[in-house]
């Protein structure tokens, strides 16, 4: 397996993860939702696709790859389009969230062709968001805003969520991740499709 063949992984897992990092600064403010989504919560989803479609067809090792590739690429990105501590929260839950979804895709792949993409994304998915929206948003990461000197992004004035008044981020966070979940379910859809297409590669190729 050559670096050039997973390319195309690469750029689309960047793509995704910069897109997202500038799209969490916009709450979706339709139906009400503006205190429980952003518009990042639609698009990120798509990361941990390309990441077990790259596992499938090259195994975890390449999947590895793209998401250190891509972790590279997406960060210097995010700096530039989004602010350094959304880079830094993005570039850290990305890591760690994405590297949990190969290891917990790998190890069910022989099984239901729906289990490994599905549980992988919901487990990389809670992390993701138990990371990015702390680090990016909770007043007790403020310094990273003050190293910089930034303004300070945190989102803590109070929202309403199921009747209990909680930080801004918190409620942002649990609705990003319900969204995650349906797009995750939404996203086996063109796996499933493309199984008979990305069929894992002859070893070495």
């Amino acid at each position: 397996m050559s670096f050039r063949s997973l390319l195309p992984f690469v750029a689309l897992m960047a793509l995704v993860v910069a897109a997202s990092n500038v799209l969490v600064q916009f709450p979706f403010a339709h139906f009400g939702l503006g205190e429980l989504l952003t518009w990042g919560a639609f698009t990120y989803p798509v990361a941990f696709l390309v990441n077990d479609l790259t596992n499938r067809r090259f195994g975890v090792s390449a999947a590895r790859k793209v998401v250190l590739a891509g972790f590279v690429l997406a960060v210097a990105m995010s700096v530039w389009l989004a602010t350094p501590r959304i880079a830094i929260a993005s570039g850290t839950a990305f890591l760690v969230a994405q590297m949990l979804d190969a290891t917990v895709f790998n190890s069910l792949r022989r099984q239901a062709w729906w289990r490994a993409p599905f549980i992988s994304t919901l487990l990389g998915s809670a992390l993701d968001t138990a990371i990015f929206f702390s680090l990016a948003f909770a007043s007790r990461f403020a310094f990273i805003d003050a190293a910089f000197g930034m303004q300070d992004g945190s989102l803590a004035f109070p929202a309403s969520l199921f009747g209990t008044e909680v930080p801004l981020w918190i409620s942002l966070a649990f609705g990003d991740f319900c969204v995650k979940i349906a797009i995750g379910l939404a996203m086996l859809v063109p796996y499933g499709a493309l199984l008979t297409v990305l069929k894992p590669a002859p070893q070495g190729a």
